[in-house]
């Protein structure tokens, strides 16, 4: 073994030892000039760690976690995959949900909520596209990226946020799931179904970036097909109700508070988007990626949130809708759509359907794993796919309790999830295009390097004025702010993501100026 380890030294010309975990105890062999840690380093060594990960290599499970990709590893040439894979996870029932909400939540119409889908979402999957663009430049995780935008101690705030955040929209997806096979079944308890999703997405999440990419390009056509199914069945049946156009400030926040919920949505992916091109060649074209990125969002956003829209103007004016969504939410409607017109075969296409949350949640609990080694570098001791299997048991223990109370969670949850990113976007757009100049304002190799990077007090300042921001801006059960309530009449309009965003970009860009003046980084 002593062989193997002076193999890697000599072929990688490693010239200094790293002084920080999990390089100083041996754990992992220590990157190369350009920061980046080569594949065999995972194995190399007679620790329980190199052990465990040659263990997990046979079965070909990805080793890597935030290290960053060495330029000769990055091989995924295939460009198209990218698009697939927000496909995949976005062709989903959760997003349908996430339309059904403008009418028993919002109480819109239906071409006033159908344009703020997809003008919302042209809007929301701009950074997702952007950042995706990251990853074949530097071979980085986005959690990793964010590093040269709020600092290596700073982006341990934004990675807890991520992690919440990732734990939450599995936990909702999962209720979603577990909604509609009870539909198909009720002698199904809630929890069986929670159970049963979480680890099918364990299991792909477990082997990592090439075997989620291979089953999100491949698992968002089944979903397609059913789902128009689902229209033809639905637009045959004539139960649609194009609903009237709201007037006055009960109509403009509604829009605004119906508005951050599609947004979060939309703009949750920003925070993983580096994740699933960094293994792209460098030379990847930007333009494709975007392009490709883009596309997929707007194209499965807009389609499965106008379903869901059009499915829920039925609860207005049909009993028999109100009462499925009353008695099992978003498995009722689309049990209510499917079963007494197909039968058997409309259980068959409910059951398939449940089964896409798994694309929806194999990026958040293949993701979330950077995230955690990301707030301590002790967590590098442990296998990046050990931290899947933990965080499935934890938003597991989240969503079994959640169950019965999912239309809250959701809107609550989406609200929250517009916010924080929305902070987010504030500080890392204008830090790439203003102090940074573009990509040629990057120093990769210095991404594990506290001292070369920014020292996280602009970003820290700028993000509790983006909380600020959303404070007053939110209109929510649980809060109603001081902005937030002029809009609106009695239950107020949520601006808080614009807010948030607002508050944020210029605290940054007056802060950072200074902090950039005063350390030169």
């Amino acid at each position: 073994m002593a062989d193997i380890e002076k193999t890697a030294y000599e072929k990688h010309d490693f010239h200094d030892i790293s002084d920080s975990p999990p390089y100083r105890h041996g754990t992992i062999l220590p990157p190369d000039d350009s920061g980046a840690v080569h594949g065999e380093s995972f194995t190399a060594g007679n620790s329980f760690y190199a052990k465990f990960q040659r263990l997990a290599a046979r079965f070909r499970v990805e080793l890597r976690g935030i290290e960053r990709v060495p330029t000769d590893e990055r091989t995924d040439k295939h460009v198209w995959k990218v698009g697939t894979m927000w496909c995949a996870a976005n062709m989903v029932v959760s997003s349908l949900a996430i339309g059904v909400l403008a009418v028993p939540v919002f109480y819109l119409g239906f071409v006033d909520a159908l344009l703020t889908i997809f003008f919302i979402n042209c809007l929301g999957a701009m950074p997702v596209a952007f950042f995706s663009t990251f990853g074949p430049r530097f071979g980085l995780r986005q959690m990793v990226l964010s590093r040269f935008w709020f600092g290596y101690y700073g982006v341990k705030l934004i990675a807890l946020f991520n992690c919440l955040a990732c734990l939450g929209w599995s936990s909702v997806n999962v209720i979603v799931g577990s909604q509609l096979l009870h539909a198909v079944n009720p002698a199904m308890p809630g929890w069986a179904g929670i159970i049963v999703i979480a680890a099918g997405t364990f299991i792909i999440t477990c082997f990592g970036y090439k075997v989620v990419h291979y089953y999100e390009m491949i698992s968002w056509v089944p979903c397609l097909i059913i789902f128009l199914i689902i229209l033809g069945v639905f637009a045959h049946t004539g139960d649609f109700s194009n609903l009237p156009m709201g007037r006055g400030e009960v109509e403009a926040g509604s829009i605004l508070s119906f508005a951050a919920s599609v947004f979060g949505f939309a703009t949750g992916w920003t925070s993983y988007a580096s994740d699933y091109t960094c293994y792209q060649p460098v030379n990847t074209s930007r333009t494709k990626i975007f392009i490709w990125v883009y596309g997929a969002l707007i194209l499965t956003l807009t389609f499965t949130e106008a379903l869901g829209l059009a499915i829920a103007t039925a609860t207005v004016n049909n009993p028999a809708y109100a009462a499925a969504y009353a008695d099992n939410a978003i498995g009722g409607l689309l049990a209510e759509v499917l079963i007494p017109h197909l039968g058997t075969f409309g259980k068959f296409c409910l059951v398939i359907v449940a089964l896409s949350i798994i694309g929806n949640n194999c990026p958040n609990i293949y993701s979330i794993s950077f995230s955690v080694q990301i707030l301590t570098h002790y967590a590098q001791y442990i296998p990046r796919f050990v931290w899947t299997f933990v965080a499935t048991l934890i938003y597991c223990a989240i969503a079994i309790p959640g169950y019965s109370h999912f239309e809250s969670v959701l809107e609550n949850f989406m609200l929250v999830i517009a916010y924080w990113l929305a902070i987010y976007e504030a500080i890392s757009l204008p830090e790439h295009f203003i102090f940074r100049g573009g990509f040629s304002g990057y120093a990769p190799e210095t991404y594990d390097q506290p001292a070369k990077l920014p020292p996280s007090f602009a970003a820290l300042f700028a993000f509790c004025c983006g909380i600020a921001g959303a404070v007053v801006g939110m209109a929510q059960v649980w809060w109603l702010g001081p902005i937030g309530g002029l809009i609106g009449g009695e239950f107020g309009g949520d601006v808080g993501f614009e807010l948030a965003f607002g508050f944020a970009f210029v605290s940054y860009c007056c802060a950072r100026y200074f902090e950039k003046r005063y350390f030169g980084r």
